[in-house]
C-alpha cells in the first residue's frame, strides 16, 4: 500500500510551524518563532513571502527532509471569501485574494501562496488550504442581526472544530455527517459551532464579534456603553478595535493573555483572577448552551478542544453547567499540523475530492 508524504504549513503572526507527515504518522515537526524586530520592516503581511519561505527551505533543508517525495503541500487557510468546508486546490483566483487581502490581512494568508510556489517546484505535488477561518455553512436564519445594516459572518476555528468532529465520531464507529455535536474551541479566541449532520450551522464570530470572552477578546459587549466610549473622544477607532480583539478579555480584567497564569492565581487565592478565570467558563457555558435550540434540543456530544481545555479546572466548570445537555467529551489541544496533514491525506487516498475555489 503507498504510503503518502504531506507537507504541512501553519503561518501565526509571530511563528511558522512547518511539519511532514507519512499517511498519519508525523515524521518532522518544527515551530520557528519570529521575533518582533525581524518583522518590524515589513509593512504588509504579504512582503513577508519570501522571508517565511526562505526559512521554510532551510529548516526542511537541515532535517534532510527529500521535498521531491511530497505529493502534497497543505496551507493554513487565510482570510479569503466565505466558503463551504473542505479541501481546496489552491489557484490563481485564491492566490489572488490571498495576495490583495481584499477580506483582510493575517499571516494565514501566506500559507497557500508558499504551499503554491513549493508545489510547483516538486515533480509530483499539488499545493492546497483546508477549512479556512472563513468557513461559512451558516443557515440563512443564523445571520440575522437585530438591524439590516449588520449581518451575522462566519469566521471561527473550522480547522480545528471540523478535526475534533470527525475524530470524535470516528472514536464512536460513526460519521461526522450523521450527527449533531456542539464544538467549543477554547484558545486565544473561542468559538462555539452547532454541528449538524456535517455542517456549522451557526457559531459565533469569534474574530473580534460576538460570543464569550477570551484570553485576548471582549467577545459580546454591551453595544449602548460600547457606541457612547466609541463616541466619547477617549479613544481612536485603533484603540478601540485593540480594546476589542488584542487587549480584551483577560488581558483587560487581569493583564495578561495567559489562562494558565490566571488560573495559578486563582488557586493562589487571587479572589479576582478566580472571578474572571468563572466568569470566562460561565459565558462559554452560556454560548453552548445556546446551540441547543439550534439543533432542536438533539445533540449527541458536547466537544471541549483548544489549548485552555488543558485545564481541567476550567473544563469542570463548563460540565458543570452543560452535562444536562448532552455527554462532553474532552479533546484538550489544537493538533493544527495534524489537521492539515490530515485533510491533505484524505484528497490523496481519493476519500474526498479537491474543491475549486
Amino acid at each position: 500500500m503507498n504510503i503518502f508524504r504531506i507537507l504541512a504549513i501553519n503561518p501565526g503572526s509571530t511563528s511558522t510551524k512547518i511539519a511532514v507527515y507519512e499517511d498519519e504518522k508525523p515524521v518532522f515537526l518544527k515551530t520557528i518563532r519570529h521575533s518582533s524586530e525581524e518583522l518590524a520592516g515589513f509593512e504588509k503581511i504579504t512582503d513577508q513571502y519570501s522571508f517565511r519561505k526562505k526559512i521554510i527551505y532551510s529548516e526542511l533543508e537541515t532535517a534532510e527532509i527529500k521535498l521531491d517525495t511530497i505529493q502534497a503541500v497543505v496551507g493554513r487557510g487565510g482570510l479569503i471569501r466565505p466558503i463551504p468546508s473542505g479541501v481546496y486546490l489552491v489557484n490563481e483566483r485564491m492566490k489572488g485574494d490571498l495576495i490583495n487581502s481584499p477580506f483582510g490581512e493575517h499571516a494565514s494568508n501566506l500559507g497557500g501562496l508558499i504551499a503554491d510556489d513549493i508545489a510547483h517546484a516538486l515533480p509530483n505535488a499539488r499545493a492546497f488550504i483546508a477549512d479556512p477561518v472563513v468557513v461559512d455553512e451558516l443557515d440563512d436564519i443564523a445571520r440575522i442581526s437585530g438591524h439590516p445594516e449588520f449581518k451575522r459572518i462566519s469566521i471561527f476555528h473550522a480547522l480545528n472544530q471540523k478535526a475534533v468532529a470527525r475524530i470524535h465520531a470516528k472514536s464512536i464507529q460513526q460519521n461526522y455527517e450523521d450527527l449533531n455535536l456542539i464544538v467549543a474551541h477554547l484558545g486565544g479566541g473561542i468559538s462555539v459551532g452547532a454541528h449538524q449532520k456535517g455542517k456549522v450551522i451557526d457559531v459565533n464570530q469569534a474574530l473580534d464579534g460576538e460570543g464569550p470572552f477570551s484570553p485576548e477578546r471582549s467577545g459580546t459587549l454591551p453595544v449602548g456603553d460600547l457606541i457612547r466610549l466609541a463616541f466619547s473622544g477617549k479613544y481612536s477607532q485603533k484603540e478601540m478595535l485593540k480594546m476589542n480583539k488584542g487587549n480584551g478579555g483577560l488581558t483587560a480584567h487581569l493583564g495578561t493573555n495567559n489562562a494558565h497564569e490566571v488560573e495559578e492565581r486563582a488557586a493562589a487565592g487571587d479572589k479576582k483572577a478566580s472571578l474572571i478565570f468563572e466568569a470566562m467558563a460561565y459565558q462559554v457555558s452560556k454560548a453552548i448552551g445556546s446551540m441547543y435550540p439550534v439543533l432542536n434540543g438533539k445533540v449527541d456530544a458536547i466537544l471541549i478542544t483548544g489549548g485552555i481545555a488543558n485545564s481541567t479546572r476550567f473544563v469542570d466548570m463548563i460540565i458543570a453547567r452543560v452535562k444536562s445537555i448532552a455527554p462532553v467529551h474532552v479533546y484538550p489541544g489544537e493538533d493544527e499540523m495534524g489537521a492539515l496533514a490530515l485533510n491533505g491525506l484524505m484528497v490523496l487516498r481519493g476519500e474526498i475530492q479537491a474543491k475549486k475555489y
